[in-house]
């Protein structure tokens, strides 16, 4: 738990600064409402509560004293269990802002991101001193003191630097054994992620997964957050944005790639989940290289 003390939210930057930190004391239940990725690395502490987490395709039950490590580009999701209220802290981290360190020291903290399970179960007292390390943190994040940009800098790095040892020592171990629904939206999700450039209709998965439509569409829903249009969406502009930052396409081609029936649907769904058109969202990549 952290001190009762501190305010029940507190941020440090916004989500498009180097560092971005939130911690927030939730009251009742809560599901994220939006589809989420970002170029940021993201570490997530919960400290009381317990939290469905689904990351790019497979489903975690987070407790508390868990960190969870979300990748670059990793669609993830929060969602409620039957427990209401919650505690967490969420770090952003992009590599630019440890400019500095040498290559060899940003492949080390940045390494356990590429894990193949993102939920770090810690023991007691590997708990205690992450939580030392993050009340640490959000102390200085709210009283402000001279200096603090320092502190909040120097207890990001300690707190990837844990993590890091923590993989070189053992390997975070895979959350309980998933049951057969969320094996079966596992297999679904990675259809998706193998196949979202092709047509990908309701009705087609259902029989190759050998499931009715609405079911389908349920237990997607409870177990990633997503609606099953909504994943195949956020899924295809991910990489619509990755073509508009990498390639010299044009947009039309981007979108005949990522899937797009026609390109007045790809320019709807795109700014609906970026924020800007696809032709703005290039320029403004540009703009930042």
């Amino acid at each position: 738990m952290t001190d009762p003390l501190l305010p029940g939210s507190l941020t440090f930057g916004t989500i498009n600064d180097p560092l971005w930190i939130e911690f927030d004391r939730r009251i009742g239940y809560h599901s994220m409402n939006n589809s989420h990725y970002h170029m940021a690395y993201e570490v997530y502490y919960l400290f009381s509560g317990e939290r469905n987490f689904f990351i790019r395709d497979s489903v975690y039950h987070v407790h508390p004293g868990d960190l969870v490590l979300i990748g670059s580009n990793a669609v993830h999701k929060t969602t409620e269990r039957s427990t209401p209220n919650h505690e967490r802290v969420v770090l952003h981290i992009e590599q630019a802002y440890l400019s500095e360190l040498s290559s060899e020291d940003k492949d080390l903290l940045f390494a356990p991101f590429a894990a193949d399970h993102p939920v770090v179960k810690l023991n007691l007292k590997e708990r205690m001193h992450v939580e030392q390390l993050l009340g640490s943190l959000l102390r200085e994040l709210s009283e402000c003191p001279p200096g603090y940009r320092l502190h909040i800098r120097n207890m990001t790095i300690e707190l990837l630097l844990f993590i890091a040892r923590h993989f070189l020592k053992r390997k975070a171990m895979p959350d309980i054994e998933l049951t057969p629904v969320q094996r079966k939206v596992t297999d679904i999700t990675r259809h998706i992620n193998l196949h979202f450039r092709e047509p990908l209709q309701l009705d087609d998965l259902a029989k190759q997964f050998f499931i009715s439509k609405g079911h389908l569409c349920r237990v997607f829903k409870e177990v990633t957050g997503f609606g099953f249009t909504q994943y195949i969406n956020v899924t295809r502009v991910k990489e619509a944005e990755y073509l508009l930052r990498e390639t010299d396409w044009s947009v039309t081609q981007v979108s005949e790639q990522c899937g797009f029936e026609n390109f007045s649907h790809f320019g709807k769904v795109f700014k609906k989940l970026s924020g800007l058109s696809p032709r703005a969202y290039r320029k403004l990549q540009q703009s930042r290289s």
